[in-house]
C-alpha cells in the first residue's frame, strides 16, 4: 500500500466524543487509528507518513483513517 506525506496541523475533533486528527493545507481531514501522545497538542504543525486503512466499523464519521508509521514536529512560524 502506498505510504501518504502529510504535512498539517493537528486539531482535536469534539462530536460527541472527542478524537485527535490532521489536517491539512487543502482541508483534508485525517483520523489517525491512533494518534501518538507526542502529537497531541491543537494547532501543532507536524509532518507525518502514514498509510490508508480500511475500517469495517468507526464510531467516527469524519476524516480519512490513516495509521501513522513515522512524524515529526516542525517550530511554529
Amino acid at each position: 500500500m502506498e505510504h501518504l506525506k502529510i504535512k498539517g496541523q493537528v486539531f482535536l475533533k469534539q462530536i460527541g466524543i472527542t478524537a485527535w486528527g490532521i489536517i491539512d493545507a487543502k482541508g483534508t481531514e485525517y483520523r489517525p487509528n491512533f494518534m501518538p501522545e507526542q502529537l497531541k497538542t491543537e494547532g501543532a504543525n507536524v509532518v507525518v507518513t502514514a498509510k490508508k486503512i480500511n475500517e469495517e466499523f468507526s464510531i467516527h464519521i469524519w476524516g480519512e483513517p490513516i495509521e501513522i508509521l513515522a512524524f515529526h514536529t516542525l517550530n511554529p512560524l
